[in-house]
This record gives structure tokens, C-alpha cells and sequence, in this order.
């Protein structure tokens, strides 16, 4: 069985507002470009963010004290973007996932907006990521995908609010040695924040965010571990590429 994990994308869907919006627009429509046989085609424009809707980030997204992960200071310019860490050099996901569905574990189909999700409501899911592996967490906003007010702040302001993990919960995720932690939130982490988690994972130890899923027919399954597949765009220099995530399970 395969699980598509990603959110679709369209104009006005969420995006974190230190990143551009999600841009699109037909550039061709059937009938304007007409070849012999009365034969046309239509074509699109769109552009994006690479931190904009279900995507990963690269270790050279967060840096602290003006170093990288590995203690590293980035060799960067806007034009080419950042030499070490790039997105492109993270190769194809195919990796043991499983699914820490917190909603679920608090009987609820979405956590409150400053829920702190804890080592102790990882370790009671029962699951128990791989080293190498994939660490997704389920709060349950991702149902408000098409509600990008709810999705980014709970209904309320314009900062970003959200439930998520604080540090503890990240440290123990990373002393499990993990590839990527990732989420159906925004933000990963309970947000606000000073980005902890963030400098945590990313810098201190080189373990990738997966921003943005849709975790929903993963959960209404009952699956909690599986294969997950994804494949960052490679974009020399990037901070972050959307991909299509998929969970697959059993034999296809």
C-alpha cells in the first residue's frame, strides 16, 4: 500500500511568513497556441519558496554562532547560494519510517495550539525510530491544510502558533540517531520560539525537518511504521526543496 504524505499545492496555501508565498498562474490556455490539426497544449508558471509547502530542509538552513553543522562557516552569496550543506546533495530518501501520532495517543483530532509534545508522549506510542530512519510526528493540524489561518496560527494573530516538540522531545529523537524528523505543523517545533529545536537537529546534529506533511491516511490506516520515499529536487546551493513524501507498506 503506498500513502501519498504530501499537501497539494495552490494559491493562498500556508506558508511560514519568512518564506514567499506559493505563486501560480496559467501562461498558455487550450486555444491559444493552435498547431496544425487544430491541435494546442497549455502550460503553467508558478513559482515558490524552498521552505514552502511539504518540503525538507538541508543542513545549511540554520546556522548558530555563524557556523553550520560540523562546525562549519558557510561559504554563501545570493546568486549561488550557500556552497556546503546544499539540498542537493541530499540523496533520494528510501529509509524505515514510523509515525509518532500524538493526536491519537491524547484521543483527539488535532492538538491545542501550545500542545508540548514530550519524550514521554513519544516513548508511550510504542514505536521506536531507526538509526538512519525517518521520525514523523502527527498533531493533526495538517487538516487544516485549506484553512491557512488555522494552520498557521491557530485562528488567531499573524505570528506562527503551533504544537510541536521542545527540546527534550528533540533530543530524544536525536539520541536515536535518526536521518529526519518531520511533521504535519509549519514549523516543526512548538512554535513561538527562538528555534531551538531547529539549531538542535539541523546544527548541533545534522539530522534533517520535514515541514508540511499530511499525515491523515497514515492515521486513519492505524499504520505506524513503513518505508517512506521522497526525493528533494536537486537545486545547487538551496537551503530546502518541496518533495512528494510517500509511506509505503507491504509489498506494492
Amino acid at each position: 500500500m503506498i500513502y501519498d504524505l504530501g499537501q497539494p499545492l495552490f494559491p493562498g496555501i500556508p506558508h511560514h511568513p519568512a518564506h514567499p508565498p506559493f505563486l501560480f498562474s496559467l501562461n498558455k490556455l487550450h486555444g491559444d497556441y493552435v498547431i496544425e490539426g487544430d491541435i494546442s497544449s497549455s502550460s503553467e508558471t508558478f513559482t515558490m519558496g524552498g521552505h514552502v509547502g511539504t518540503h525538507i530542509d538541508a543542513l545549511s538552513h540554520f546556522s548558530c554562532c555563524g557556523k553550520l553543522f560540523g562546525d562549519i562557516k558557510p561559504t554563501q552569496t545570493c546568486a549561488t547560494g550557500i556552497e556546503e550543506h546544499g539540498v542537493e546533495t541530499i540523496a533520494p530518501i528510501f529509509r524505515p519510517g514510523v509515525l509518532f501520532d500524538i493526536a491519537k495517543l491524547e484521543g483527539m483530532d488535532a492538538l491545542p495550539v501550545d500542545w508540548t509534545i514530550t519524550p514521554e508522549h513519544l516513548a508511550a506510542c510504542g514505536v521506536m525510530p531507526q538509526p538512519g530512519g525517518i521520525a514523523l510526528i502527527r498533531t493533526g493540524w495538517g487538516r487544516f491544510w485549506n484553512n491557512s489561518k488555522q494552520f498557521l496560527t491557530g485562528g488567531s494573530g499573524a505570528i506562527p502558533r503551533g504544537p510541536g516538540p521542545t527540546l527534550p522531545a528533540a533530543r530524544w529523537l536525536s539520541e536515536r540517531g535518526i536521518f529526519a524528523a518531520g511533521s504535519d505543523t509549519v514549523a516543526f517545533e512548538r512554535v513561538p520560539s527562538s528555534m531551538e529545536v531547529h539549531v538542535h537537529l539541523l546544527v548541533e546534529n545534522g539530522i534533517h525537518i520535514i515541514e508540511c506533511l499530511n499525515l491523515e491516511s497514515l492515521a486513519e490506516a492505524g499504520v505506524t511504521e513503513f518505508q517512506f520515499v521522497a526525493l528533494p529536487l536537486k537545486i545547487k546551493g538551496g537551503t530546502g526543496s518541496p518533495i512528494r513524501p510517500v509511506a509505503i507498506t507491504g509489498s506494492i
